[in-house]
């Protein structure tokens, strides 16, 4: 689904495309998700969809807590790296990804490869960062001071870790 047009993220209302970072959005097979803050979009075809404009502090945290009330998604998509023609911002003094929003710069979250721990933000801090090509993520961890991981090794505890890490 496309993101932009000043959609607002289903966790903190924030608008879509505009902080930095990767983007997400999840489908799920039987439940209606509701926004935290600001209103649904109206429409049978965004009905199960929710989305969100960082994935540490939004995606996860939400989508965490949707399966722990039995929600079960049935895609999960987020911004692919290895599919955007990126650049850090030069003369900012934090380094930050940009957010697209357009549909075709989404992968399968399940099968991408994240850069954690790195010097690169998102749009709350510091963020996951997906990638569909295994060496690209591991450049960019190197290059950034940061691991490497897969979608199964993110659970509850890493993205709680990462939002701790972001308030110091």
């Amino acid at each position: 689904m496309d993101l932009s047009g000043q959609k607002t993220d289903y966790q903190g209302g924030m608008v879509i495309g505009d902080h930095g970072g990767p983007n997400g959005q999840v489908f799920y097979a039987d439940a209606r998700p509701e926004p935290r803050q600001g209103p649904a979009e109206d429409g049978e075809d965004t009905a199960h969809l929710a989305w969100f404009h960082t994935l540490a502090h939004g995606l996860f945290p939400y989508h965490f807590d949707m399966v722990a009330d039995g929600a079960e998604a049935t895609a999960i998509y987020v911004t692919d790296y290895s599919r955007v023609d990126w650049k850090i911002p030069d003369g900012t003094e934090r380094k930050k990804m940009p957010a697209p929003t357009a549909p075709e710069t989404f992968a399968d979250a399940t099968g991408l490869t994240y850069a954690v721990e790195t010097d690169v933000m998102g749009g709350m801090g510091p963020e996951l960062l997906p990638f569909s090509d295994d060496g690209e993520a591991e450049t960019f961890a190197d290059d950034h001071g940061g691991r490497t991981l897969e979608y199964d090794d993110i659970d509850r505890s890493l993205v709680e870790g990462i939002q701790m890490t972001g308030m110091e």
